[in-house]
């Protein structure tokens, strides 16, 4: 049954470890995503956590991964159990649903699906379709986790460039994932959306198809851009 879905983003700034001194500038970025995962493991241990990449992976149900390729060997792993050799390629997206498990709910498990970046919105709506049937085949509780940035073009230091495009498109996105809107989130152009390094389209338009009608209740706990990138933590429930 499926019980809840929590909105983060994937930088690694998310682990205090890679961000050293720039850690308290972080905090309160971590701390939401921190008090998200918290309140989706209150609620279910099964995750389903969706993602992009630029093609598709087939994540291992005992996948694990290290952020070392980011500077610093921290460990994550997608259910409990003891650590093996991890796997040096596992999507930011995965490392992302990992780490937050091992931080905030280390008894749940999380089957990672990484989807490619060139979904279009109707493959987007249909693959959330038949993943709310997944959620809800049988009356254990599941949650979702989408992990998903916007754009990264919004200040003139931000990772992809300044794009003056950039400000009201992200600005439309926030609104839609404060509100719920699930049209206005199903209505994001891809063309656009890669133009501005928004890679969170594709997870947002399966969240959009996962959920059949407005949700009951959505609630927002950041939304910034720090760094020039937009980044939002947030919660909706069916």
């Amino acid at each position: 049954m499926f019980t809840a879905a929590i909105l983060v983003p994937s930088p690694p700034l998310l682990v205090p470890e890679l961000t050293g001194a720039a850690a308290t500038e972080t905090a309160p970025l971590r701390d939401a995503v921190q008090t998200a995962a918290k309140a989706l493991s209150a609620l279910a241990t099964e995750w389903v956590a969706v993602g992009a990449a630029p093609a598709a992976v087939d994540v291992r149900p005992d996948a694990q991964g290290t952020y070392r390729g980011y500077g610093v060997d921290v460990r994550v792993t997608l259910r409990p159990g003891p650590a093996a050799d991890p796997d040096p390629d596992l999507p930011l997206a995965a490392l992302t649903a990992g780490w937050i498990r091992g931080t905030c709910a280390p008894d749940a498990v999380v089957d990672a699906r990484i989807l490619p970046a060139d979904l279009s919105p109707e493959q987007c709506a249909e693959y959330g379709a038949e993943l709310r049937r997944l959620l809800d085949r049988d009356p254990e509780p599941r949650g979702l986790v989408i992990v998903a940035d916007g754009a990264n073009t919004l200040t003139a230091k931000a990772p992809g460039a300044f794009d003056p495009r950039a400000e009201g498109v992200q600005a439309g996105i926030d609104a839609a994932l404060d509100t719920g809107d699930r049209d206005a989130l199903l209505a994001l152009e891809p063309t656009v959306c890669d133009s501005l390094g928004i890679g969170g389209r594709v997870p947002w338009q399966v969240l959009a198809g996962v959920f059949d009608a407005p949700p009951a209740s959505c609630r927002t706990l950041y939304s910034a851009a720090p760094y020039g990138v937009g980044y939002h933590v947030g919660e909706w429930r069916p």
